[in-house]
This record gives C-alpha cells, sequence and structure tokens, in this order.
C-alpha cells in the first residue's frame, strides 16, 4: 500500500479545502463495524482531481456530488475523484474491521466481566480505517460524529458528546482538526469528573478498574489543573475547548496519544497494586505531556508530517519541566538524566540515526523517524538551548509561535522565526544552532584534560570528538563541578564549548579536584568521559552528588560500558555499592534495571554473570533488611532482588508455595497480583515453577495483567513443547492481541535458558520475513524490539542477521529495526571480546 509523499499532499491541499466531516458509526458489530462519511469540501480548480483516503473491509458506496461512483476503483487505500465542482459532497458508506493491534479502531473484551471497548486509534495515518478522508495534517475541518452503540455504553470523543436518546450519540462539532487528532471511544467506561476554569475535565477507564481510578482521582485532576494553568501561562493563551478528557486505554501500544480534548493513556497508569512515587511521577509526566500537545499540535497543527517532531520533542521538554515546577513531583529531570535521554543516546548511534529536525518525503518515512531522537534528543537540545538563551526567551518565542498560528498549520521555519523575533537582531545565530544540533545527527563524546602541579590545576582543556561517519562538532554551554571528599563541591565553573579544543582559563589555578565533573547539572547532550582519577574516586564521591548529577554519571557510565571503555564488571560492582546508599527512586530504578537486563545479560561475559548477579542480590538483601515499609524504596528493591535472586527457595517461600508457613515478604510489603507474577516468571525461568501450576495461578487471578504475567511464563517454561508453541504463536498467528504477543516475546529469551533457545536464534532471523506479514508496522516494530535474540551475543548470531540483511526485499520498517538491533549485538560481542573504543 502506498505511503503518501509531501509532493502528493502539497497537490491535494493546493485542489481542495475542506468544510466538514460527518461521520455516523454503528459499534453493535463484533467483528466490523459500520462507517458512513460525509464530507463536504471545496476546489477552486474546475473539474479537478485528487482522492480519498480509506481502508475498509467491505466499501459499499461512494457517492459525490449525487452520482455514485463504481466502489471498485478502490486501490490501495485511495479512492480517485475527478470532475470535482466548487462545492463537493462525498459521502462513502463502507464496513471498516475492528483492531487488536492499535490500527484504527480498536475493540478489547475486559476479561474481568465480559464487558467490551472500543476506542480509535489515528495516529498517524490510521484514520482511513475509521472513516474516509483527505488523511493530512494540513487539510483541517471540523468534525461531527454520530454513534450507534449498546444502550449502556457511554460515548467519548474530540468534540463534547451528547446521548440523543438510548444508544444514540452525537460529538461535535469539534474546532478546525487534522485527522490524525481526531478520534472517538465507546463502552461502559467509568467516568470522572470535575470543573476547572470553566472547563470539564473527566477521568475514565473500564469499569473493573474503577475502585484503582478512583484512589487516584484527587491525585489526577491536581496534576491536571496545575498543568493546564501552566500551559496557559507559558503559552500565552488558555487551553481552548470546553472539556478535557483523559481515558486510561486497554491494550494500548504507546504511552499515549494526545488528540485535542481527549488524550489515551496505557491503563497501566491506573495502579490497581502498589506503586511508588517514581511511577506516579511518570503518569504526572505522561498527563503533562499530554497537556503540552493541547497547544503544540491541537491548537497549532503542523503542516507536514516531517515537523511533528517539533511538537513532540516540546511537549517532552515541558512535561518534565513543567511537572518539576508546578506539581509536588520534583524529580522528573532527574529521571530524565537516568532513563530517557540514555535511550536517545543508544538510538544516535545506531545505523538508524537521524536530525532531530526530520526530512520525510512520505508519512512512512515520518514515522519510522519519530523516535527516542526525536522526543528525547530533542528535549535535551532544547534544555541546550533555554541554557544558552534563557528561559524566559524561549517561552517568549512559544507564546508568539502560538499567536501566530493558531487554529492552523505551522512549519519549523515559523517556529525560528517566532523565536527570532523574541531574541531580537543581536541574539543567537538560530539558523548556525539548528544546523549544529537539530538537523545533524549522531552524538560528540567530551573529556575533559587537567594538567596540575603541587595541588593546583595548571592547564584545562575540553577535548571534543565526533565519529567518522558524523563528523559534526557542537558549541556547548555547560558547567563544571571540581568535587573532593573532604569539601565536596569546591567550585563551579561555565564553560563554552566550541571546536576540538577549547581551553578553560577559568579553571586555571583552582585547587586539583579528586572528581572532576564535566557537565554538571546535565545541560548538554554529549558523551561524558571521566578521566581516571575522578573514576577512581566515584564510589567515595557519587553518593554525595546532587541527583541530577548521580544520573548523569550512571548514564555517561553505562555509555562506557557499551563503547567497551569501562570494564561491565566493575560497573555492577559499582552498583552494588550503590544500593546501600542510594535514596532516588528513579536512579534505583533505572540503574538496577540497566545493570540486570543490559550490562549483566548482555555486556558481561556469561561465565561472570551468575556471580555478580549475586553480589547485587546480596546487596539488594541487606538493604531491604534495614527498610522499614513506610519507605518508598522498599518496593524497588524487592522488584528488583526478584530479577536479581537465583534462589528458588526465597522466590517460593515469597510466593506462599513452600510447604509451612510462607515466610512474608520484605520490608512488610504486600503480595500484589504483579508482584505474584513476577515471582512466577523468575521461577519459571530457572526451572521451579510448571504448567500445572502456571494454570492453576492463572485460573485464580483473573484480569489483563494476570493475561499477560500467565503470558511470559508460558514463553519462559524450559520445556521443548512450550518454547515451539510460545513460537508458533507469536510468528505465525493473527489471533494475538498486540499485548499478549509483546508479552509471549519477552517471556520467551533468558540467559539462563541460551541452550534450549539456541535453535531459535537462526529461526528468528529465517523466519521473521514470513512473520512480517501478519502484523502492522507498529506491532512488527514493537515485535522486533522484544523478540531480537539480543543475548545471544555470538558470532553466529551476528553472520545469521547479517545474512537476513542482505535480502534486497525486505520491508523498510523489519530492514530497519534489525539493523539497529545487530549494530547493538555487535557492540556487545566486541564488548564481551574484550575490544575497546574511545
Amino acid at each position: 500500500m502506498p505511503s503518501l509523499t509531501k509532493a502528493e499532499a502539497t497537490d491535494r491541499a493546493a485542489t481542495v479545502a475542506v468544510d466538514s466531516y460527518h461521520v455516523a458509526l454503528d459499534l453493535t458489530g463484533q467483528e466490523v463495524f459500520r462507517s458512513v462519511t460525509t464530507m463536504r469540501f471545496r476546489s477552486e480548480l474546475p473539474d479537478a482531481e485528487t482522492f480519498v483516503d480509506l481502508r475498509p473491509s467491505a466499501l459499499h458506496s461512494v457517492t459525490l456530488n449525487g452520482t455514485p461512483l463504481d466502489p471498485g476503483r478502490l486501490a490501495d487505500g485511495r479512492f480517485p475523484l475527478d470532475g470535482l465542482a466548487a462545492d463537493n459532497e462525498l459521502i462513502v458508506t463502507a464496513d471498516m474491521r475492528y483492531s487488536r493491534s492499535n490500527e484504527g479502531l480498536h475493540r478489547y473484551t475486559d476479561p474481568a466481566d465480559g464487558e467490551v471497548y472500543v476506542y480509535g486509534f489515528p495516529y498517524v495515518d490510521q484514520a482511513p480505517r475509521i472513516f474516509a478522508c483527505f488523511d493530512q495534517p494540513d487539510l483541517k475541518a471540523p468534525f461531527t460524529f454520530d454513534l450507534t452503540v449498546p444502550a449502556h455504553w457511554r460515548v467519548l470523543a474530540t468534540g463534547e458528546a451528547t446521548e440523543i436518546s438510548p444508544g444514540h450519540w452525537r460529538a461535535g462539532p469539534t474546532v478546525p482538526q487534522a485527522t490524525y487528532l481526531t478520534t472517538v471511544a465507546a463502552g461502559p467506561y467509568a467516568s470522572y469528573h470535575t470543573q476547572h476554569r470553566g472547563t470539564r475535565l473527566g477521568l475514565h477507564c473500564r469499569a473493573s478498574l474503577a475502585d484503582a481510578l478512583k484512589d487516584d482521582l484527587g491525585e489526577l485532576f491536581e496534576v491536571t489543573r496545575q498543568c493546564l494553568d501552566e500551559g496557559h501561562r507559558l503559552f500565552g493563551s488558555p487551553y481552548h475547548l470546553p472539556a478535557f478528557d483523559q481515558l486510561f486505554a486497554p491494550e494500548f501500544s504507546v504511552l499515549s496519544l494526545d488528540h485535542p480534548g481527549l488524550v489515551l493513556m496505557r491503563e497501566s497508569y491506573v495502579f490497581s497494586s502498589g506503586a511508588t512515587d517514581s511511577e506516579r511521577e511518570t503518569r504526572a509526566v505522561v498527563l503533562a505531556h499530554g497537556i503540552s500537545l493541547m497547544w503544540m499540535a491541537g491548537l497549532v497543527t503542523s503542516a507536514w508530517w516531517d515537523d511533528l517532531w517539533l511538537g513532540q520533542t516540546f511537549a517532552d521538554y515541558l512535561a518534565h519541566r513543567v511537572t518539576s515546577e508546578v506539581t509536588r513531583f520534583t524529580g522528573p529531570p532527574t529521571t530524565f538524566a537516568a532513563r530517557r535521554k540514555g535511550q536517545a543516546y543508544a538510538a544516535d548511534q545506531r545505523p538508524s540515526t537521524h536530525p532531530v529536525s526530520l526530512q520525510a518525503q512520505d508519512v512512512a518515512s515520518a514515522l519510522l523517524d519519530l523516535d527516542r531522537i526525536s522526543y528525547f534528543k530533542g528535549h535535551s537540545a532544547l534544555r541546550q538551548l533555554a541554557t544558552v538563551i534563557g528561559d524566559e526567551a524561549l517561552r517568549a518565542g512559544l507564546r508568539t509561535y502560538i499567536e501566530r498560528h493558531a487554529y492552523s498549520t505551522a512549519t519549523y521555519r515559523d517556529f525560528l522565526d517566532a523565536l527570532g523575533s523574541a531574541l531580537g537582531e543581536d541574539g543567537l545565530d538560530l539558523d548556525r544552532w539548528s544546523d549544529a544540533w537539530l538537523t545533524s545527527a549522531n552524538v560528540n563524546t567530551l573529556r575533559l584534560e587537567l594538567a596540575t602541579q603541587d595541588g593546583t590545576i595548571t592547564s584545562a582543556t575540553v577535548h571534543q570528538s565526533a565519529p567518522d561517519s558524523h563528523p559534526v562538532l557542537r558549541p556547548h554551554t555547560l558547567d563544571i563541578g571540581l568535587y573532593t571528599a573532604a569539601e565536596g563541591r569546591t567550585a563551579l565553573v561555565r564553560a563554552a564549548i566550541d571546536g576540538d579544543r577549547t581551553a578553560i582559563p577559568d579553571l586555571v589555578g583552582l585547587p586539583a579536584p579528586e572528581l572532576a565533573l564535566l557537565n554538571d547539572g546535565d545541560l548538554t547532550y554529549a558523551k561524558i568521559r571521566l578521566d581516571e582519577r575522578s573514576l577512581a574516586a566515584l564510589p567515595a564521591l557519587l553518593p554525595a552528588l546532587s541527583p541530577i548529577n548521580r544520573a548523569m554519571v550512571w548514564a555517561s557510565l553505562l555509555l562506557a560500558v557499551q563503547d567497551g571503555a569501562h570494564p561491565a564488571e566493575e560497573h555492577l560492582s559499582l552498583v552494588a555499592a550503590m544500593v546501600a546508599v542510594e535514596p532516588e527512586l528513579p536512579i534505583l530504578t533505572e540503574v538496577l534495571e540497566q545493570a540486570r537486563f543490559d550490562v549483566a545479560d548482555r555486556f558481561l561475559l556469561p561465565a561472570r554473570r551468575p556471580a555478580a548477579l549475586a553480589r547485587v542480590a546480596a546487596a539488594l538483601r541487606e538493604r531491604l533488611a534495614r527498610t522499614g515499609p513506610e519507605d518508598q524504596t522498599a518496593l524497588t528493591l524487592f522488584r528488583a532482588l526478584v530479577d536479581f535472586t537465583d534462589d528458588t527457595a526465597e522466590l517460593r517461600r515469597w510466593l506462599g508455595t513452600e510447604p509451612g508457613t510462607p515466610a512474608p515478604l520484605p520490608a512488610g510489603l504486600h503480595l500484589s497480583s504483579d508482584l505474584a507474577w513476577r515471582i512466577r516468571l523468575r521461577l519459571t525461568v530457572l526451572g521451579a515453577l510448571g504448567s500445572h501450576e502456571l494454570t492453576a495461578a492463572h485460573a485464580a487471578d483473573v484480569g489483563s495483567g494476570a493475561d499477560e504475567g500467565a503470558a511470559k511464563c508460558r514463553a519462559a517454561l524450559p520445556d521443548p513443547a512450550a518454547k515451539e508453541a510460545a513460537w508458533q504463536q507469536l510468528l505465525s498467528s493473527e489471533e494475538v492481541s498486540n499485548y499478549e504477543l509483546l508479552a509471549l516475546a519477552d517471556g520467551f529469551w533468558h540467559p539462563e535458558q541460551a541452550a534450549l533457545t539456541a535453535p531459535y536464534v537462526e529461526r528468528f532471523f529465517t523466519e521473521l520475513p514470513a512473520a512480517a506479514a501478519h502484523y502492522g508496522d507498529l506491532t512488527l516494530d514493537l515485535l522486533i524490539k522484544h523478540l531480537y535474540p539480543k543475548h545471544a551475543a555470538t558470532p553466529e548470531t551476528l553472520t545469521a542477521a547479517q545474512n537476513l540483511l542482505a535480502h534486497p526485499t525486505l520491508p523498510a520498517a523489519l530492514r530497519r529495526a534489525v539493523n539497529d538491533l545487530t549494530y547493538d549485538l555487535s557492540c556487545a560481542l566486541k564488548v564481551r571480546s574484550g575490544a575497546q573504543k574511545n
């Protein structure tokens, strides 16, 4: 199916202007739903030609200006229209197929009570699976929806929805909206409402999660109010719609979709069991992200997909800043430094690296490139920009941008012009800055070289390098901190780095530090290499650094491990020491996950893995032994201990399956369903829990969380028949939901089962192309990332991957994901073999 090109979209936008959409949906069917779209549009070109986008299960009729057209003219998702009048009415009647993989209208049956829920997933090019449309962002129009649903359902939409009669609802008309930002949801959702400054706020989830959502209404509404108010202050314009609904959607593949007035989020953010403040902080950031996009996508929409990054970049940057500045959650910048920024560094070094600013000639290319670089490197670049020009100048540029383009579309050039007007003629050269930071790819490496004599710094130079593949050196404004064990930070110096060597005269004459911390405060985006003296001082000085500096150092160390510049075993020893003292939940959570699933499982030599895991597990037990039930760290520490331990008797005691009286969980924790399935997964991997016990546990625990936990455990069973059954479901079943698919993939590979799963390494690369036909690009991308055999870092695996990549007809989405993950595999193989790069 062809992907809409920028040239085609430009031609269509020059041909038609859309006045309105009216969409009637009958959602009472089980496999398909009836969709009747009435579009009114104008054309100034006599007898013009264009096409409408449509991906039906069955197309029944198409009528243009009263004349029936042949439905057989539909080809590759496009229906041609010719002989257009000045004013046109197009009526399209079709049956559309429900999805279980977030393509179009997703339909979910709750295992807890049998109730059915639907919601629209139009992003990025899936709207034609719901209604006929001109599916491009610059053809905005008002939408009205009429929906027929079971009588006990309620309807939500990007316009206010009203029940006209039992089972019949109308939503809209909306303000002009892009097709990819227009959606509906329907089902027996539990709904809660309040008011804020004339705006009705709503929170919604499926009925079986209502009690859990009800417990958090106060916090969720408070964060929403705070972020809406801050959005008004930042953008100089109030939230522009009468209602703001947030729906926690089942089987949701992404963190959120931020349609104007109706934000969809993963329902894992409805905490049905114990949640840490770190998890609540993450949820608050997701809420703030969606609220930012009410202005940066809903009010001002990108004119083409290659500028979509701008709204997402700002939303991620503002979500972390706003949450830390106006809510009770002060830690998002630290969390970003510890977690998300590292994901950008990893993506930015892979073969698919690309600039933050996209140059996409078709929709598919834009979707492939809208990734962690767009979100997290872009966020980092904006943080660097704010460091250079100041927060108020950046906010003034935002306000000008919104004022100039509200209710319309805009480009990145429009944003630069707005920012330039705020800076004035003597401000930063934005084009030069943009060329270095937003239109060039990959990451720089920075090193601080100090010369000392008699305990005093005599010279200081920052060395900047770039990979040969992307030899761009960037300007960096950053801080350099000097630390000693006795005095803490003894100096903080602001420096402007440009070129391959930058002298720092302000450091000369200062006392020589034990630790010299380049990028103190994490103001720039670069790989930081610590000198040998600083590395030696880390065990003593790391605990005393500020949280954001500890997070930045841990991210830098992980990058050094991946580059072979810091031994994996030393890293895990430092992690074991960190466990005893680290108070910050985001740092604890992220560093422990990285230590287990990246450093130990991928980079450490397999023979040394058991001892390294045991050292960290011992440190976790010791910390838990002195942790009380009121301590927020207890749950994080215990989850990590489950992942690190290989003591099956210990695990069984926690699960309550040992003979005799079950031992209580450490720190007075409660055995929730989530924790129980985490323990069962570890026991299954270790061969200490069988299929009969899993079946009994699943029968006693009904719900989507239990379904996913059971699927992971089934795939993790160390039994050839169980592995083959899971494999067949993964690569040949079209009936598995996206959530069950990813759960099976997550449960399949484990280093402890390397011999058992060895035959499937080759099979992954030989059977994947045929399996790709079963899945859309979004699901396929997620499946590859979860199922790629990244633990099998051997020359044989690398050869198998290269053989697959040599195939000339691989789909673009498959080739890109496999190529990137094969690069990661080659890095792990080099680290295990002792190879090192700078």
